[in-house]
């Protein structure tokens, strides 16, 4: 069998540890999750410009929402590109995926930062830019669990671990968005930050994707995989839903924290903070990036903890945080009473309680033969759901309400929801966490 690493199989004796090698796969592996939330934080960071842009209209409320929009619309077609490239995943292999999935998804985001203006284009400018968003969407279906998928069964003994490196590698994506978004601003004539400043961030998004793409060409099949691709699935969707209909439920609920934090927070929080709250647009950028790194630290430590301590307590602890503070938060931000910075940190090492251990939990709830699917399905429906309409729903809230720290209200609910999944988890995993000695 073919391998770039050595690893211990699950029935292997010896330490738990991964190669040098390996680490090298897995880093490989989280390229296109970097990406994928590079992308969805660019944006948000740019929304309003964006809007501008490309969906004006005389309320500037009306604009952002259509580009909210746009960005919800991206994730409709999630769950279909995660259905169709888990199919071909679970059934011939998750190399292949991995490399046109991301390399497709590239070209998408380099298209969206040459879409020409609404004022050159007219209408067809608004549906060019919703047509490559579908497409990025589509593909990213398959890229986030594919890459659990993969590490997990390049090194199944220490999953909590590897899960844990993958969404801070993802985690550091949005560094790196907010971190352009920043540099822009600080380095671009401020009347021209409006007109190029995003396309210039998904110029580099674009490129970024086609360097992970070549880097990917050296990744071989997960070993895990080689050893079962005799007894593959024929048809793994209809396996799962037929077998495991109950632990697709279990995982969904389990995201819904998670799903919505990453949304109001990543995506969100950058048009709130400097259309809504009236904070200083550098400021937003340079308080969010540091409270992302923050975040970034969280999840790995969450992960490290996670081969000590089991991941589902890891959970709960993260989401009843989230619950019992997430009004606080918004009302400190709402009366400007709290440094920004110190509250996005806070926030963030928060959610790495529920960043850094929902992943190993979801690729815990199914068996090899349909793990990518089953992974496929529940993070691509749970982030659609709780994630993908958040910018949307929470601004839908403000303006209806008139409470700025509405927003909080939606964060609780997915909370909760969580709370009650995690109690199922132990129930219906141990397909990863259990290994058998």
């Amino acid at each position: 069998m073919p391998s770039a690493v050595t690893l211990e199989s699950k029935h292997a004796p010896g330490p738990d540890h991964i190669t040098a090698a390996g680490w090298r796969i897995v880093l490989l592996a989280s390229l296109g999750g970097t990406l994928e939330f590079y992308d969805f934080v660019i944006f948000g960071v740019f929304a309003r410009d964006i809007a501008a842009a490309v969906f004006p209209n005389e309320s500037p409320i009306v604009s952002l929402m259509a580009a909210f929009a746009t960005f919800a619309a991206g994730y409709l077609a999630r769950p279909i590109g995660g259905i169709v490239l888990s199919h071909y995943g679970d059934r011939y292999g998750r190399r292949k995926v991995f490399l046109w999935s991301v390399f497709v998804m590239s070209a998408a985001t380099l298209g969206m930062g040459l879409v020409p203006s609404y004022a050159t284009w007219g209408v067809a400018a608004s549906a060019l830019m919703v047509a490559l968003r579908l497409l990025q969407g589509f593909c990213l279906g398959g890229e986030l669990p594919g890459a659990l998928t993969y590490v997990v069964e390049t090194a199944p003994r220490i999953a909590p671990l590897v899960c844990g490196v993958v969404f801070a590698c993802v985690t550091v994506g949005v560094a790196a968005a907010t971190a352009v978004s920043l540099s822009v601003r600080t380095w671009l004539d401020p009347a021209l930050v409006p007109v190029y400043g995003w396309r210039i961030a998904f110029v580099i998004g674009g490129l970024g994707g086609v360097l992970s793409f070549v880097l990917r060409r050296s990744l071989e099949e997960s070993p895990e995989f080689e050893r079962m691709r005799g007894l593959a699935s024929r048809q793994p969707f209809r396996e799962l839903l037929r077998t495991h209909t109950t632990h697709v439920l279990v995982g969904c609920a389990v995201l819904a924290g998670t799903g919505c934090f990453n949304g109001l927070f990543f995506s969100h929080l950058p048009a709130y903070l400097s259309g809504v709250l009236q904070y200083d647009p550098r400021q937003a950028v340079f308080s969010q990036t540091v409270g992302v790194i923050a975040s970034a630290l969280g999840i790995l430590f969450t992960g490290w903890l996670g081969d000590r301590i089991p991941p589902r307590l890891l959970l709960r602890t993260g989401v009843t945080l989230l619950l019992v503070f997430s009004y606080p938060f918004y009302l400190a931000l709402e009366s400007h009473s709290v440094n920004l910075t110190v509250l996005l940190v806070l926030a963030g090492l928060a959610a790495g309680f529920t960043n850094g251990s929902f992943a190993v939990l979801l690729t815990d709830l199914f068996p090899t033969r349909i793990r990518f699917t089953g992974v496929a399905l529940v993070f691509n429906v749970s982030f659609t759901i709780f994630s993908g309409t958040a910018p949307l729903v929470a601004t839908t809230l403000i303006r209806e309400t008139g409470q700025p720290a509405s927003p909080a209200f939606l964060m609780v609910g997915s909370a909760v929801l969580a709370l009650l999944g995690s109690l199922w988890v132990d129930r219906y995993g141990g397909n990863v966490l259990k290994v058998p000695s």
